[in-house]
């Protein structure tokens, strides 16, 4: 049987995360202006984190449509280096590592799923993770939630599910995660309820 699991969205829940950051960044380098740069993008950055485009045609066409000036190499840092750590969930999680297996569900690239896992320690505490990229769907569709399930041997009854973003615990309440809203203002809330499942566990 399953163990009583954690299953944890990434952005804006472990870190936080800003991609003005990265416009600024990359307009200041272009020939596009920073209020049109993400409109000259958005037509691969949703097929990227679904795993339409791989990294190198994602790289070679961004570049490409905002007239990049610098290399590949520096649009990936620059298109990486918007994350922040939530230091109050990472102390939440390395609590909880050692009493219940912690996996990840993510909407995400390769890219940055890579420089996440290289720059902050919290990602060593997670046994394993579904995302986007890889799965070749994304939340809050159901079929990444059921990946997920078979992937990391979850029962959803037994599966307490954070995500930021409402459709997608929407999602997971109707497959029968045990959900909760996150916000990183309102952190207690989560250690709240928390507690009361693992004291309904015991």
């Amino acid at each position: 049987m399953p163990t009583p699991s954690i299953l944890c969205d990434i952005g804006n829940v472990i870190v936080s995360f800003d991609f003005r950051i990265a416009s600024n960044r990359l307009a200041s380098r272009s020939d596009c202006p920073e209020d049109a740069l993400f409109d000259r993008l958005h037509h691969l950055k949703l097929p990227f984190e679904d795993g339409q485009i791989d990294d190198q045609t994602f790289i070679t066409q961004a570049i490409e449509a905002i007239g990049f000036k610098d290399s590949p190499a520096e649009f990936c840092r620059i298109w990486c280096d918007i994350f922040a750590p939530n230091l109050a969930l990472t102390r939440t999680l390395e609590q909880l590592a050692s009493s219940h297996p912690l996996f990840l569900l993510s909407n995400t690239s390769g890219l940055h799923k890579d420089f996440l896992f290289s720059e902050f320690p919290v990602f060593n505490l997670f046994q394993g993770g579904v995302y986007s990229y890889s799965a070749k769907a994304s939340k809050p569709g159901t079929e990444i939630f059921r990946i997920a399930i078979e992937h990391l041997d979850l029962d959803p009854a037994q599966t307490f599910y954070i995500d930021d973003l409402l459709p997608n615990i929407e999602t997971a309440a109707r497959l029968g995660f045990i959900t909760h809203h996150y916000d990183l203002t309102q952190h207690h809330l989560l250690e709240s309820s928390l507690s009361n499942w693992t004291n309904q566990l015991s």
